[in-house]
């Protein structure tokens, strides 16, 4: 089993360290706001979790995911990722990380922004089209007929590989959907973001507040395939 190093420890972060402890792996937790501040999730988790900060993450961690708001990428540090492997989870929200004007032109990608941030990290797009609440509940064993797929893009090969059978072990198949610059296909507002998991009858709008997330629907390669060949650029839209 691996460590996987978390750097941002929130929703998302959390999820995957909760559901990695449970396939047996150990996780080092961080976030900005210090160590001290994560001691909950850490007592939650158990003898396999501990907290540190995002540079200690990012030296202990084999996998390393990035699990920040988009206008915090450069704040990920860069040394102790030299040659690892990270998985970014970032999506673009321009209300909350003020414009990006590459991204608006769309001569970029968000994991290519962040692979120009580490340049000698090998960057692998995942688990960012998926709601937190679905990727906890929609885990499933390897061979279950209700396991779902996970889309990642990346330049590396290996790095795919390897993050394939981290997912494979965390509950999840993976559709490899080409390299970073095809992450787009599965970014905020296209097809294949969150919706395929939702189920069409269900408003993404939709939280744990009102409505609920719902349980969640099983996505098939199929389904899922679909959906990125659907993606529509947002000059497109």
């Amino acid at each position: 089993m691996s460590t996987i190093g978390l750097i941002g420890s929130g929703l998302i972060g959390g999820t995957v360290a909760r559901l990695a402890v449970a396939a047996g792996h150990d996780v080092v937790l961080s976030n900005r706001r210090g160590p001290e501040t994560l001691t909950g999730l850490v007592a939650e988790l158990g003898p396999r979790a501990r907290a540190a900060t995002p540079a200690q993450a990012a030296q202990a961690g084999d996998i390393v995911v990035v699990t920040i708001p988009l206008h915090a990428y450069r704040t990920v540090p860069v040394e102790p990722l030299r040659g690892k492997i990270v998985i970014d989870t970032n999506n673009y929200y321009p209300e909350r990380d003020g414009r990006i004007p590459e991204l608006d032109a769309e001569t970029t990608t968000t994991s290519e922004l962040l692979q120009a941030h580490l340049p000698a990290s090998r960057i692998v797009k995942a688990m960012n089209n998926i709601y937190y609440v679905h990727l906890g509940r929609l885990a499933r064993p390897s061979g279950d007929p209700e396991r779902s797929v996970l889309a990642i893009a990346g330049d590396d090969e290996q790095a795919k590989q390897t993050v394939t059978a981290f997912l494979d072990s965390i509950g999840y198949d993976t559709l490899d959907a080409g390299p970073l610059a095809e992450g787009w296909r599965f970014q905020r507002d296209t097809a294949a973001y969150s919706r395929p998991y939702f189920g069409e009858s269900h408003s993404l709008a939709a939280t744990e507040e009102d409505a609920g997330p719902g349980p969640g629907r099983a996505v098939t390669a199929d389904v899922m395939r679909a959906a990125l060949a659907a993606a529509k650029r947002y000059r497109e839209m």
